[in-house]
């Protein structure tokens, strides 16, 4: 069997989408499944839409999944160069060759005869196929640009046979005789794929299912310039939760945005690969190596996949509580920095806060507010808590009781604070949480926090104390 090679082939004329990145991750665990060569490729031709920044943004988004390339533009290999716009001679090669064959010709139509024809429904004539060498040459002499269009057969029909879905066929004559290469000299998209993958060796074709329409007009140039055809695998869509095309309005589509917005690699490594694909087992977490052993095509789903939010954060909320608290850091650490609360000198400080509460929150940017109450200062009560806490009677003495804890306790630990407050409820005759609850709201204005007596410690009994009196003043203020 011949070495695995596929290829991840976008256009610079964006960020890296969510259905890209999923692309990519599929080609990436077939190459390395099989020990294959994984390619990048930039399909820059377009060159009035395709920027620098756009292809910087795509490398960034790649390396940050992950997800690296044995042969790319950046990474040079037998088969380069890896940049469409760099390989325009090659191209020029291959359509003179069609042109000479006679197996494509000159269109000399304009695009307001082009666009009449559209306007009332009506595909290409063929209005030039059938021209002369002689009126072809006068017609380039006077000065007029061309395009060159290949002759499409226009009977009989075109079966792709593909890993994902089968055998599906294309009647002929629904198609045009296609622009293979624009006036300007540039190819078109299915020429430039076609003739990129050949000379590339890609012996592996996993793309999205909108390409499918376009491979049979692939596949007859395949046939036209003697070339062997790689075996093609159309994997399905990534549909909004309700079903539509996903967009801007459903959220964050780009890897950098989910980046961006506190979801980590693993998270979008892992939930990509089950948009769309299956291990056939009860499982739902997957690294790297876990998805390489089990990655195959057989497992990849016709229908189409539907992305959920929900889901997503859900998975990212287990890869944050997994992951080490100092790379949590150091992704939250220019922020903290910013607002203060990241220091030289309170690094011990900062690090047990983001331990304590990482298990608490589904991206790195809720760490934030997660941790608010232990670097600023409580000025306000949480409006439910308040009602049910601070305006009972004896609100005030339950405060003093954990005043009076926090003042007298010799050592200031998890287990000797837990130990006198609940010996202090067993005296007052009341239930434990009838003076933690109150003492949370008071030390960080909140009614949900991690346990009470963590949350203690890291303060420490001088914060402590401080805020257990404001809190004691402030329901005298309101009495």
């Amino acid at each position: 069997m011949n070495e695995v090679r596929v290829r991840f082939a976008p256009s610079p004329t964006g960020t890296l989408h969510i259905g890209g990145a999923r692309t990519a991750l599929f080609n990436w665990l077939y190459a390395r499944s099989n020990q294959g060569k994984f390619i990048l490729r930039l399909e820059d031709t377009d060159l009035g839409r395709s920027t620098e920044s756009s292809a910087a943004g795509i490398v960034e988004g790649l390396r940050w999944l992950g997800l690296d390339w044995d042969e790319g533009p950046d990474i040079q290999g037998p088969y380069g160069p890896y940049r469409q716009s760099e390989r325009l001679a090659i191209y020029q090669h291959y359509i003179e060759k069609l042109l000479n064959e006679g197996k494509a010709y000159y269109c000399f139509c304009s695009s307001k005869e082009l666009a009449a024809r559209r306007e009332q429904n009506l595909g290409y004539d063929g209005k030039c196929r059938d021209l002369t060498p002689a009126e072809v040459n006068n017609k380039l002499a006077s000065g007029l640009q061309p395009v060159v269009r290949f002759k499409m057969p226009q009977t009989g029909t075109t079966t792709v046979e593909d890993q994902v879905r089968g055998s599906v066929h294309f009647e002929n004559k629904l198609f045009d005789d296609s622009i293979i290469c624009k006036s300007d000299g540039w190819p078109t998209y299915n020429l430039a794929v076609v003739i990129d993958d050949h000379e590339m060796k890609i012996n592996h074709v996993i793309r999205a299912e909108e390409h499918l329409p376009n491979t049979p007009k692939q596949l007859l140039l395949y046939e036209a310039l003697g070339f062997e055809v790689p075996n093609f695998a159309h994997v399905s869509m990534i549909l909004a939760p309700d079903r539509s095309k996903l967009s801007k309005r459903h959220g964050a589509t780009s890897v950098q945005e989910f980046r961006d917005n506190g979801y980590l690699p693993e998270t979008m490594i892992n939930y990509l690969a089950l948009l769309g694909w299956s291990s056939g087992e009860d499982i739902t977490f997957f690294n790297l190596t876990e998805l390489i052993n089990r990655f195959n095509l057989s497992n990849v789903s016709k229908s189409a996949a539907v992305y959920d939010t929900e889901k997503l954060t859900w998975m990212n909320g287990h890869y944050v509580a997994e992951a080490e608290t100092n790379r949590l850091i150091q992704l939250i650490k220019p922020e903290a920095i910013r607002k203060g609360w990241l220091t030289v000198d309170n690094q011990s400080y900062f690090t047990n806060v983001v331990e304590l509460v990482k298990n608490r929150v589904k991206t790195t940017n809720e760490i934030f507010d997660a941790v608010e109450y232990f670097f600023e200062d409580v000025d306000s009560y949480d409006t439910k808590g308040m009602k049910k806490h601070f305006s009972k009677p004896g609100a005030i003495d339950l405060l003093q009781s954990v005043l009076e804890i926090l003042t007298t306790a010799d050592s200031f630990s998890t287990s000797k604070l837990e130990e006198m407050l609940r010996a202090k409820a067993t005296e007052l005759n009341v239930k434990a949480g009838d003076l933690i609850h109150p003492a949370r709201l008071a030390l960080s204005g909140r009614t949900n926090t991690p346990g009470i007596f963590d949350v203690m410690v890291i303060l420490g009994r001088k914060n402590c104390i401080i805020r257990t009196e404001q809190a004691i003043h402030f329901i005298q203020e309101q009495s």
